[in-house]
């Protein structure tokens, strides 16, 4: 009775892990695609609103999902307290802190520290182009991803219940 029970939990906990990593490939191009939005959002706020940054970025931060949302609100946060901390500064710290609860990889995570180096650093059309040039990076991104998803997502989840399946095998 106890290794049935022992055999279910490890055919239950291998079948979650296969799962769970099926769900970050099907949320990376989800995910990529919710940055492009926002920044597609955060140049039009340049370009015809012209509002200021941390205002701009806390707008972000409400039409996006999380975890997205978490990184904008947590620079327009950094940005509103006005202690001295530079856009690039606080871009760089709270991309690098809080990238590891996003399904995204470092490619992404490179385009946009790019984007953050010359924001609120140059002109308005120097800042639009690098906001264009970001999210051209990011939808090739977005394709490999999708790629990506497609190959590996079935494939995760047939692993993790087959490896499940080993192991209880192996134990009986």
């Amino acid at each position: 009775m106890m290794k049935l029970a022992g055999a279910l939990l490890v055919l239950f906990a291998g079948t979650m892990i296969g799962y769970l990593q099926a769900a970050r490939f099907a949320a990376r191009p989800r995910q990529i695609r919710q940055l492009t939005h926002a920044l597609q959002r955060l140049e039009t706020e340049i370009q015809y609103g012209q509002t200021p940054l941390p205002e701009a970025i806390g707008r972000l931060a409400a039409i996006v999902q999380p975890p997205v949302s978490a990184l904008f609100a947590e620079i327009s946060e950094t940005l509103s307290r006005a202690d001295g901390t530079t856009v690039r500064e606080c871009w760089d710290r709270t991309l690098r802190s809080g990238w590891s609860a996003t399904s995204m990889k470092k490619p992404e995570m490179e385009a946009m520290l790019r984007l953050g180096a010359t924001l609120g650093g140059s002109g308005r059309e120097d800042q639009i182009k690098h906001i264009r040039l970001a999210m051209h990076q990011l939808q090739a991104e977005e394709v490999s991803a999708r790629d990506e998803q497609h190959r590996y997502e079935k494939m995760s989840r047939s692993l993790g219940v087959l490896g499940a399946a080993l192991v209880v095998i192996i134990m009986l």
